[in-house]
């Protein structure tokens, strides 16, 4: 059992203030409070909706990581990097990060704790050693924590910007110009399965760099996150009238049906070690598929030069115009 604690900043329900504190959702932070592993003020709640005011202390307890048996495991992950603190991965297509009640087949995280990998439990127990995402589609470089004491430091990371990914993208018309974009996003809507940008929405900043495009007017663009809210680049895209290939769900659309998947991958990681505070940075190689098409669509040896991930964090350092 691991037990974790925090000191409310603001009044409300308990559920809702453990739903937002975890990411959980709503019917696993409620069992949570109903098999008796929350406490307020050093006193056992099992009223979901009780009532919480500033400076209450919350603890609650997650139970160790348990493999699933009926899990079947028939793939294997690519791993950039391993030591005793944190690993860092290529997700493939296709993999989701982490179980949920929506989610019948094996996760990334059912990988890990069926290769025997340690994980940190700060997060729950669906998403164990897990600090940041990546959608099912999208590919790329991500970070485990082992430890819990990784993962707070990998989370900090996180919120002051020490820790980031640079994104390639191919999308189906060039950007006018490369620049910073600057627009709040919630859930739309009309359709619960996307994200749009809204009015009262979160804040999300986004920064897209021109690298290459075809003359079919395919263009590869990179892509610098300043927040991290689902869906973003492809929500960002979208309000300016472009599309990732392969993203249906955003409005892409092709007469052939040979894209299978969203070309949009996390190229590259950089972080400081949770324990000795390094800097440290991870390229992901682009997986065949996406490759492939870069390769057949492209001029040889262009592409190659433009995503040097020596010069990836150089287009940013000056982009400071308005989209």
């Amino acid at each position: 059992m691991n037990l974790q604690s925090f000191e409310v900043e603001s009044s409300g329900r308990l559920d809702k203030i453990l739903t937002d504190i975890l990411g959980e959702s709503r019917n696993q932070v409620e069992q949570l409070i109903k098999e008796g592993l929350v406490k307020v003020n050093g006193k056992e709640v099992l009223k979901t909706g009780k009532k919480l005011i500033l400076g209450d202390r919350v603890e609650y307890v997650f139970k160790e990581v348990i493999p699933k048996v009926a899990v079947i495991i028939d793939f294997d992950v690519e791993i950039i990097y391993e030591d005793d603190t944190m690993m860092v991965v290529n997700k493939p297509a296709g993999l989701v990060v982490h179980p949920a009640p929506s989610v019948k087949e094996a996760t990334l995280v059912d990988w890990l704790v069926h290769k025997g990998v340690s994980l940190s439990t700060i997060s729950g127990e669906e998403r164990h050693g897990i600090v940041h995402r990546i959608d099912k589609n999208t590919t790329g470089a991500l970070v485990i924590a082992k430890t819990n004491e990784a993962h707070q430091k990998l989370s900090e990371q996180l919120e002051d910007k020490s820790m980031g990914r640079y994104y390639l993208a191919l999308i189906d018309y060039p950007l006018k110009e490369s620049g910073i974009l600057e627009k709040p996003i919630g859930r739309n809507p009309n359709n619960r399965l996307k994200m749009d940008v809204v009015l009262k929405g979160k804040e999300a900043k986004s920064a897209f760099y021109k690298l290459t495009e075809t003359r079919k007017q395919i263009e590869l663009i990179a892509v610098k996150l300043f927040t991290g809210r689902t869906h973003q680049i492809r929500v960002h895209l979208e309000s300016l009238g472009r599309h990732i290939l392969g993203d249906d769900l955003y409005g892409f659309k092709s007469k052939k049906d040979t894209i299978k998947r969203v070309y949009l991958h996390a190229y590259k990681l950089y972080l400081r070690h949770p324990s000795s505070g390094k800097k440290m940075e991870f390229v992901a190689p682009l997986f065949g598929d996406m490759q492939n098409y870069i390769d057949k669509e492209f001029k040889e040896g262009e592409v190659h030069e433009k995503i040097n991930p020596n010069r990836i964090n150089s287009y940013f350092t000056t982009l400071n115009h308005r989209l």
